[in-house]
């Protein structure tokens, strides 16, 4: 009885990382959503120093792009491999799996190339490099959200002194009390300078937390099934 060819599904060794695409939009959307609902708190909070937070916010814009890039970049590398498992020509030559090319077309004859690992390794090096510039971006976020904070401490601090300085003794209680009641808008914005700071700056390292979490599962799943077809013996 002759053997059943192989399914094209079989022969396609890499899965696609598009569920990991699809999670990132859906957390995006629902980030995008609960920012909706909340605009009319956010909108004080940001113009609270809109400087400070608008470059928070176009930090985390740069980051999520650079996330996206992460796992968009694995359709491509997928695709090669697939290609050439399944005896088809490429579009294109890999970037991250440059050095594994030789073992990965030695492995659709059916043999395994020796000194694999190392190439594996070096691949996975790559996938981390790429993740190590997100990483850097969320500790970034914290550090201007802190930045912002005592920004506004020095500034509420530096009110205050100069309210109690301009305070003068031996008048009027309910004059006294205008003055001081006047005097702490001051300290007060100073206040909502650093809260709103911490606020987006924190906020923004979550998301980026969660998109960082998403490309690295997409890049462990990447390597994982690419190392399984390489090192395993079937034909």
């Amino acid at each position: 009885m002759a053997a059943r060819p192989a399914s094209p599904e079989s022969a396609r060794p890499l899965a696609r990382p598009g569920i990991y695409l699809i999670r990132m939009l859906v957390f995006l959307i629902l980030v995008g959503f609960l920012a909706f609902v909340l605009f009319k708190q956010i909108t004080p909070a940001f113009l609270a120093n809109p400087g400070l937070n608008g470059l928070i916010l176009g930090v985390l814009l740069i980051a999520v792009l650079i996330a996206f890039g992460q796992v968009i970049r694995l359709f491509r590398e997928a695709a090669y491999v697939n290609a050439v498992a399944a005896d088809e020509t490429p579009k294109g030559k890999p970037d991250l799996l440059a050095p594994l090319v030789p073992a990965i077309r030695a492995r659709r004859d059916g043999t395994t190339l020796s000194q694999v690992r190392p190439f594996l390794d070096t691949t996975a090096a790559r996938l981390d490099e790429g993740r190590d510039t997100l990483r850097y971006i969320a500790g970034i976020l914290i550090l201007l959200g802190l930045l912002g904070t005592f920004w506004g401490l020095i500034d509420t601090l530096s009110a205050v002194g100069s309210v109690i300085r301009s305070m003068r003794g031996g008048g009027d209680a309910s004059v006294m009390f205008d003055e001081l009641k006047n005097g702490l808008a001051v300290p007060l914005s100073g206040i909502g300078l650093a809260f709103s700071a911490s606020l987006f700056g924190l906020a923004s390292s979550l998301v980026i937390g969660f998109l960082e979490l998403q490309a690295a599962q997409a890049h462990a799943r990447f390597h994982n099934q690419l190392e399984d077809w390489l090192l395993s013996g079937e034909a």
